[in-house]
């Protein structure tokens, strides 16, 4: 294999199918592919993780990248939802120190099973309310207030081994469009949304992700391919010498605008030094992204200095990761402290009906995925008397129909951005003054009657945190207040 190919593979971060290897990936590692990228459908146990990465490592220094963010965005428990509460309950907390331990616990989690580096934490600055698809994943709206917690992650994650990821550059928390489905603009360039990445930088962090947004100050590039915001600001100005990561170029932004194979060869000529393929490009992908890297040093589209400097910085990054690194002893149940410090409740007396649990949720975005198990069901974990009704087309005639006996608790995500759940709220509202409304997205909105129950985390941990909150003793340690928490 030529020497350009090598390095043109060594730029290139593939998914695959499956809880094992496939041939292909363990091929290409061999031949100098960067490394790989895990999601949901590899996982099925430690056991298999552990034996899945081993696999793949065998093959010699290579990033094992992973997104597990906590809340709903996580691979690892997948199957039965995180014991992590995600970032907006830890900007909620407002305790650093904490931050510093979820994110630690989160990377032993990590570490014992062969993953090396992780797509996190989400360092952007929820200002937008309508924002589809960071929300919850951020520390919050105040740009300093994010800078200190994603610092803290990053150290912590980092204390574990694990490579951190700070995402996404130069910030994708003002967007009303989510990158999975078109390409997002923005204005200008927000001084508050780079606060967290200079904190970051400043922290160590092994590597940051692209946005796939357009900063139309800055030019009419999506920042994924735009050399004054990759070289100039993140390299020059920010002084960040690490690894720079694609966001997956096979989301609408960029597949369906200059496609992957273009795509690649611009974010790299950009400053980008990997790849992120995304969950559904297998190996053909891999062959094509790489014979365009290569076609475009051959017509010097692309410098070959430039492609080799991206190589170089993906084999220090693996390096990196893949050190033994004995990381502190860290307790495993700091994401159940976490989440229950992180609730807000307002109104009414513990319940002491057996509950009709509601599902109002939308389906779920493309970062978090299906997972395996319903907020509902982590309810009934905690209150196992607990009866579930979801509703179809937002109708609730199955709670009411139901309900005779029973608390009605519902169970809903950014109602603020939701039309039909706040209708249906409204409703049982009306019908049940004591009816308990619990928000698992940002607190922007409350009915005007009953509890409400801000987490600000959408994962298993919050919404168990939530129950036992409600449902036992616990509730005497929550702080209360008048007035809603969100603003």
């Amino acid at each position: 294999m030529a020497e350009v190919e090598r390095l043109a593979l060594a730029c290139i971060l593939p998914g695959f199918e499956g809880p094992v290897a496939p041939e292909w990936v363990r091929r290409r590692l061999s031949e100098g592919l960067g490394g790989v990228v895990l999601f949901g459908w590899n996982v099925e146990s430690p056991e298999q993780l552990r034996s899945l990465t081993a696999a793949l490592r065998a093959e010699g220094d290579a990033i094992v990248g992973i997104d597990e963010e906590g809340g709903d965005v996580t691979r690892l428990e997948v199957a039965r939802g995180s014991s992590y509460p995600g970032n907006a309950a830890l900007g909620a907390v407002d305790d650093v120190e904490l931050t510093v331990r979820v994110a630690a616990s989160m990377g032993a989690d990590l570490a014992e099973v062969g993953v090396n580096l992780n797509l996190a934490p989400v360092a952007d600055v929820n200002t937008n309310p309508q924002n589809p698809v960071i929300g919850i994943r951020s520390f919050g709206a105040d740009g300093e207030l994010v800078a200190r917690h994603v610092a803290a992650a990053v150290r912590g994650l980092q204390s574990a081994g694990v490579a951190a990821c700070a995402k996404h550059f130069p910030g994708h928390g003002d967007t009303a469009e989510d990158s999975h489905h078109e390409l997002p603009v923005v204005a200008s360039l927000d001084d508050a949304a780079l606060l967290p990445f200079r904190a970051a930088v400043e922290a160590g962090v092994q590597a940051i992700m692209t946005a796939h947004i357009i900063v139309r100050s800055v030019g009419e590039e999506p920042a994924t391919m735009s050399p004054a915001l990759l070289s100039d600001l993140l390299r020059k100005e920010l002084g960040y010498g690490g690894l720079v990561i694609t966001d997956a170029l096979e989301m609408k932004a960029i597949s369906a605008t200059v496609g992957v194979e273009e795509g690649a060869v611009r974010a790299i000529a950009a400053g980008a030094d990997a790849v992120c393929l995304g969950h559904d490009l297998f190996d053909e992908w891999v062959v094509a992204v790489r014979d365009a890297l290569v076609g475009a040093v051959v017509s010097a589209q692309l410098p070959e200095s430039r492609l080799a400097e991206a190589a170089e910085r993906v084999r220090r990054a693996a390096a990196w990761a893949s050190r033994d690194a004995a990381g502190e002893r860290v307790a495993r149940d700091v994401g159940r402290v976490a989440a229950g410090r992180a609730l807000q409740i307002v109104g009414g007396p513990s319940p002491t009906a057996p509950p009709l649990v509601v599902e109002l949720e939308p389906e779920p975005g493309m970062a978090a995925g299906r997972l395996g198990q319903s907020p509902g069901e982590w309810f009934r974990n905690v209150v196992p008397e607990t009866e579930i009704v979801r509703p179809r087309n937002g109708s609730i005639n199955g709670a009411l129909a139901e309900a005779d006996g029973r608390q009605i608790v519902v169970l809903t995500r950014d109602a603020h951005r939701h039309e039909p759940a706040r209708r249906a709220i409204e409703e049982l509202a009306s019908r049940f003054p004591d009816l308990v409304l619990v928000e698992l997205g940002l607190p922007h909105w409350q009915p005007s009657a009953g509890t409400f129950v801000a987490t600000y985390g959408a994962g298993r941990v919050n919404v168990e945190a939530a129950a036992e909150a409600l449902y036992s003793r616990s509730r005497r340690g929550v702080e209360q207040s008048g007035s809603s928490p969100g603003s």
